[in-house]
């Protein structure tokens, strides 16, 4: 089988973490947890400094309760995005207001944030996905335009940048997530960035059970325990100083890709002027959506793992909205993942896009 995605282990992982063992600093305290935060605030351009959490969906959770979004607020998100990101918004107490997005990027559509905006907005929550930067120009306008805080989802895009800045750089708050399938991973962890040093504090306090600062066991606000242990900190510091040889090895990997998947029935999500794409995922969007789960079918017996990209979040159930939102289904109903782990030889590609075009060959028959 060949995996859709697995993590790539080729530096100081396990010399770091045998530290951690040899110095029985294994939960959330020791030298790596302010390493790694470091090391991560200054590759992604926080000026604001960077906070790490057990994952990434609690960094989405912790930024909003760190801006005091809560009951009342209204949060603008897209649909086409992973449930974390509106699962997040409720659990602060505020509403998820979604939006489409434009088919050519996959991202979220400015035009249609600026028409759900309402008295009650707070905030707009920009999810760059599967590698790809939104358009953070007009969004940022938007934001100032309205006086709404501005938070990136960058779960999945480390390495992505807009017209030369990281993502995560732009917003007041930002969120990147280390799961076992991300372009750097700690196993399970996050870390949430911000240009303020002050809301990073906040965030700070929250994630460490509200402790005060000066007084020792003396907790001053309903809190949480988000904290990541000095184990992951130490593969998330190792897999940083790797973090540009892998970049590297995506980008190869989505260049082979889309070489051998020429002239078939099918899209490429590729790169958009002005940024760069870290292809954390490399993606397809098959021209019917009738062949979509055949196409997977046909690579799963040939031993090719494959994911398809996210169902809307306005049709699921704990969340089921009325609204039309025509790209984001469109999106959701053609959308495959195809393998993209940094090891992934030419030949396997070769072999997987072959694959691919005796289904499309046996279609057209």
């Amino acid at each position: 089988m060949i995996p859709v995605y697995q993590p790539y282990f080729n530096g100081r992982e396990k010399e770091y973490v045998n530290q951690c063992l040899d110095s029985t600093w294994i939960s959330s305290k020791g030298e790596f947890i302010g390493r790694f935060e470091s090391a991560f605030a200054k590759y992604v351009g926080a000026p604001g400094g960077a906070t790490s959490v057990c994952n990434g969906t609690v960094a989405i959770h912790l930024a909003l309760a760190a801006l005091g979004i809560g009951p009342g607020d209204e949060v603008i998100v897209p649909t086409f995005t992973y449930i974390a990101s509106v699962n997040t918004i409720i659990q602060t107490g505020a509403t998820p207001v979604f939006v489409d997005s434009l088919q050519a990027t996959w991202q979220v559509d400015p035009e249609d944030i600026r028409r759900k905006i309402t008295p009650h907005t707070k905030a707009v929550m920009a999810v760059h996905l599967y590698g790809q930067s939104c358009d953070m120009d007009p969004i940022l306008q938007i934001c100032e335009e309205n006086n709404l805080f501005l938070v990136e989802d960058c779960a999945e895009a480390f390495g992505s940048y807009y017209k030369g800045r990281h993502v995560g750089s732009f917003g007041d708050v930002a969120t990147f997530s280390f799961f076992g399938n991300k372009t750097i991973t700690t196993g399970e962890g996050g870390m949430v960035v911000t240009k303020d040093a002050a809301v990073l504090a906040k965030a700070f306090h929250l994630k460490n059970q509200g402790v005060s600062s000066s007084r020792e066991y003396w907790h001053d606000i309903v809190a949480y325990n988000y904290r990541m242990t000095n184990i992951c900190a130490a593969i998330g510091l190792a897999q940083l100083e790797q973090a540009d040889v892998i970049l590297e090895k995506k980008r190869q990997i989505a260049l082979w890709y889309a070489e051998a998947l020429q002239g078939l029935p099918l899209d490429v999500h590729r790169e958009e002027p002005g940024t760069t794409h870290s292809f954390w995922m490399c993606s397809i969007l098959v021209n019917n959506a009738s062949h979509r789960d055949g196409l997977r079918q046909h690579l799963r017996e040939h031993g090719v793992e494959t994911r398809p990209v996210f169902y809307p979040a306005h049709t699921m159930p704990h969340c089921l909205t009325k609204g039309v939102f025509p790209v984001a289904e469109y999106l959701g109903a053609r959308g495959v993942n195809l393998p993209s782990y940094p090891a992934l030889t030419q030949g396997e590609i070769q072999r997987i896009a072959q694959y691919i075009q005796s289904f499309f060959g046996a279609v057209v028959q």
